[in-house]
């Protein structure tokens, strides 16, 4: 039977994030047919909706107030509960990103509905639809099938892909007034570390490194790659309390959970913590002077050497292959 969904848009620093389109395509495939209703939260970001319908969304929904300028749990749950009491839709669909796990374990308990968390595909579509998802560090997965009530889904970004852009698609975008109010808390200033390039949990490509690095001087040489490869830099948690880098570079158990095409792990040895951050991308290149390293176990290709000669190298092959290509 076809369903009407609601997806969340996801957006930052004024752009919508690319898991709010493969969020799009999990809603498309859930509705079997039915009817997948984007719903827009924030502040002057009615411009954004026609991008959400050209990825598949039949129609758009936004909610602005000043008060949703910066994300709240607050704020954001009230504007989205509003969208669901409007619209009545037979599921919800969040990307797992730290809004989405943030804001929807609130938003399910107000629906009093179960919560299908960080899902990496999705087998057959509308009442026969099954969620699939990593438990136990990403050792194992389950299955999962929602029988009653509203079917609430968050996906994991770079798992599902999203439907092919097509600007000429039309969709109907509502406003809805909601009356945010009764915040516990107010954000009245967001200072973030400067960064620049490709957003580590949406990255194509990561290199990450870890205690090997030595210093904050040796990830230098990892953005360079980076860089070249058009990707992003991660770190193991090891480096990161060493003082190499940033915490918000940290994949793992207790960072960030990325599913890159290509993940080159650089002086990482693997512990089980790290590799519940990464073992689920699909290509993946270890590199370290350690043959035994836990790391190896994982990895689609292994490099045994000293990283500090082997990346070097790396840089200048794929400067080189860009060149030629």
């Amino acid at each position: 039977m076809s369903k009407k969904i609601v997806v969340l848009g996801e957006v930052r620093d004024g752009a919508l994030r690319n898991v709010s389109f493969e969020a799009i395509a999990a809603a498309k495939q859930i509705a079997d047919g039915g009817e997948v209703v984007g719903a827009l939260i924030g502040d002057q970001v009615t411009s954004l909706a026609n991008e959400l319908i050209a990825y598949g969304a039949d129609r758009v929904i936004v909610v602005e107030h000043p008060h949703l300028k910066t994300y709240t749990p607050d704020g954001f749950s009230q504007a989205l509960l509003a969208i669901v009491d409007q619209e009545k839709p037979d599921g919800i669909v969040l990307g797992h990103t730290s809004l989405g796990k943030d804001l929807s374990p609130k938003v399910a308990s107000r629906l009093q509905a179960g919560l299908v968390s960080d899902v990496t595909e999705i087998e057959g579509a509308g009442d026969d639809a099954v969620f699939i998802r990593p438990i136990y560090s990403g050792k194992a997965f389950e299955k999962v099938k929602v029988k009653d009530g509203i079917i609430f889904v968050t996906v994991r970004p770079n798992n599902i892909a999203p439907l092919e852009k097509d600007a000429s698609r039309t969709g109907d975008v509502a406003s809805l007034t909601v009356d945010i109010q009764n915040l516990r808390t107010i954000i009245k200033e967001v200072i973030r570390n400067a960064s620049t390039g490709v957003d580590l949990s949406e990255a194509k490509v990561v290199v990450s490194g870890g205690r090997g690095m030595k210093s904050a001087e040796g990830f230098k040489i990892l953005q360079e790659l980076a860089d070249v490869l058009g990707g992003a830099v991660g770190a193991s948690r090891g480096a990161c309390d060493a003082g190499y880098c940033d915490y918000s570079l940290q994949i793992g158990q207790t960072g960030k959970v990325v599913t890159p095409d290509l993940y080159i792990a650089v002086g990482i040895s693997g512990a089980i913590q790290h590799l519940a951050g990464m073992s689920n991308s699909k290509v993946i290149v270890a590199i370290n002077k350690d043959p035994e390293a836990n790391i190896f176990k994982v990895a689609d290709y292994g490099i045994v050497g000293d990283l500090f000669e082997v990346i070097p190298l790396l840089i200048e092959e794929c400067k080189a292959l860009k060149v030629n290509s």
